[in-house]
């Protein structure tokens, strides 16, 4: 990013952004609520566009439905009778989020079978996702994001909702990926400890136009 600069209408929620994030690099975004930061996320991910400046990932403007990135959202309860096992929302992550029949397709069903073992997901593989715990289903969507091997993972306040210790696992299977695959990590919370151990930098919003890099 350089010379980033985000409004809302007459509203600057941040200006003068540079940032670089290399491969391997795990940055941990933290600031007030309202300051930009599931804003920036949204930027990243192609789904907002800068009020002024420019932005690539990968060397390429971003783009929604980019298998460059993956994405991990907040803990959030799902509808009962939601008809998806662990395995069904790891596929979505190789299939890029497309509805509809598939034909079988091995090389598919081994990602979402490594990407299960990689978070120690295969045990609930089967699993429908309404039955699963907070912090299993956390699990099942860092392999879900994981699913399509991204350079670039960003994670949207991951960590809401969950307890101590299944903080402390999601991060860690986060600080883990990025060590081992080199993939590039932004990590937006508003918890701190889990991440600090993992962390290469922050990036802290400060609510007002700028932000500070540290």
């Amino acid at each position: 990013m350089r010379g980033a600069e985000l409004r809302y209408g007459e509203r600057t929620v941040w200006s003068g952004l540079d940032l670089d994030v290399a491969a391997g690099e795990f940055v941990a975004v933290l600031g007030s609520n309202g300051s930009g930061k599931t804003s920036l996320l949204k930027v990243l991910l192609g789904l907002r566009r800068l009020s002024a400046g420019t932005v690539t990932v990968g060397g390429r403007p971003p783009r929604r439905g980019s298998d460059l990135i993956g994405y991990v959202p907040q803990h959030r309860s799902v509808p009962p009778h939601t008809p998806l096992r662990a395995r069904d929302l790891v596929r979505l992550g190789v299939d890029w989020h497309r509805w509809g029949p598939r034909l079988p397709d091995p090389a598919a069903r081994r990602r979402v079978r490594d990407a299960l073992r990689d978070v120690g997901a295969e045990a609930f593989a089967d699993v429908p996702i309404e039955l699963l715990s907070g912090g299993e289903l956390q699990r099942v969507r860092v392999a879900q994001a994981l699913a399509s091997d991204p350079r670039l993972l960003l994670c949207d306040e991951p960590l809401a909702s969950l307890d101590a210790a299944h903080q402390r696992t999601v991060s860690e299977l986060v600080g883990r990926r990025c060590r081992e695959h080199g993939t590039a990590v932004v990590f937006v919370t508003h918890e701190v400890e889990p991440v600090l151990p993992f962390a290469d930098r922050v990036l802290r919003m400060p609510g007002e136009p700028g932000a500070e890099a540290a």
